[in-house]
């Protein structure tokens, strides 16, 4: 049986990248879905997906990615998706792979399969990959799972996930809340990906909010998410 599947595409003023982004999940994945989330924009993006016609839930305000992303698993629970696939709208991402980390998915029995850069590579020296090794290292000691690529926005979530990120108000799609149902006993494994430099615009993620970033997410792995609600 072929299964359903959905890439959630958060885009916070894309107007730049979108059209490329949404025309290269048509073209390279015919067979999966795509929902565009306009998290508050104040650019051209809703409008570009509304003269194109792609489907796009538009939010009146900017949630952030955790608000944005939630809203197309809410999506993906009401139309019954068997996979849901986070993919930035950026042009980073390839949707060349997608089906097979769907396929990968269904061979591994995996919950969730993280687009990694770094199965069989090393990761470059820069202060934002010393902050990935150790929320690499983070996770490991408190899950025991192997995560290369934690950061990696590339995250596929199969049936029984959707419901916990669409419902759950405090589950978002970043590597604290992957380590919490690791955790609890969801499977996480990872695919090696390659991936693209941003199309154009500009990363919200200085350098500043970069380190501020990694920081939380060790805080929120080591410490915060023992006392949150476990789901399995």
């Amino acid at each position: 049986m072929t299964s359903k599947i959905l890439a959630i595409v958060p885009a916070y003023n894309e107007e730049e990248n979108i059209v490329s982004t949404i025309e290269d999940l048509k073209s390279s994945a015919p067979g999966v879905d795509c929902v565009v989330i306009d998290d508050g924009s104040r650019d051209r993006t809703a409008a570009i997906c509304r003269e194109r016609g792609y489907r796009c839930i538009s939010l009146p305000v900017n949630l952030g990615l955790a608000g944005g992303f939630q809203t197309g698993m809410k999506y993906a629970l009401r139309h019954g998706y068997d996979y849901a696939i986070q993919f930035d709208a950026d042009g980073q991402h390839s949707a060349a792979y997608i089906e097979p980390m769907v396929e990968f998915a269904r061979a591994s029995n995996a919950n969730i399969v993280i687009g990694s850069r770094f199965c069989s590579q090393k990761r470059p020296l820069s202060p934002r990959m010393a902050g990935s090794v150790l929320i690499s290292a983070m996770i490991r000691l408190t899950t025991g799972a192997r995560i290369k690529d934690p950061t990696s926005g590339m995250r596929l979530f199969d049936k029984s996930m959707i419901p916990l990120f669409a419902n759950e108000l405090d589950y978002s799609p970043e590597p604290d809340t992957i380590a919490l149902v690791a955790r609890n006993g969801a499977k996480v494994c990872e695919m090696e990906v390659e991936m693209r430099e941003r199309a154009a615009g500009e990363s919200y993620l200085t350098f500043t909010k970069s380190v501020s970033y990694m920081m939380r997410v060790c805080v929120s792995i080591l410490f915060a998410q023992w006392f949150r609600k476990g789901n399995r």
